[in-house]
């Protein structure tokens, strides 16, 4: 129970789960998604399916690329040694060395 925590409590969690979920949307649909072409239905049904559809597709390029721009963006960060809470320290560490007062 407490691994739970940690892994949802973790930076890259939001955008992990995200792109999961987009990668399972584009899976289902690459599986299945074109069964609605193949029968019979009025043409209005069709119509509203393909904008259902297009309007899933448009936002799920978008939360995918974004998850993914977020996710190499906080590898890269951390690979390079300025996780957020080393930003937090140093500064702090600023803060402190500034006010002193060696005047």
């Amino acid at each position: 129970m407490k691994s739970l925590r940690e892994v949802i409590r973790s930076e890259f969690f939001p955008s992990a789960a995200a792109l999961t979920l987009v990668v399972l949307f584009w899976l289902v649909g690459l599986l299945g998604g074109l069964s609605l072409l193949s029968r019979s239905r009025p043409p209005l049904d069709t119509l509203s399916w393909l904008l259902f559809v297009y309007a899933s597709v448009v936002l799920s390029s978008a939360v995918g690329l974004w998850a993914a721009i977020d996710l190499l963006r906080r590898l890269s960060r951390r690979r390079h040694g300025l996780s957020r809470r080393r930003q937090e320290q140093s500064r702090r560490r600023k803060g402190r060395d500034s006010g002193s007062g060696d005047e």
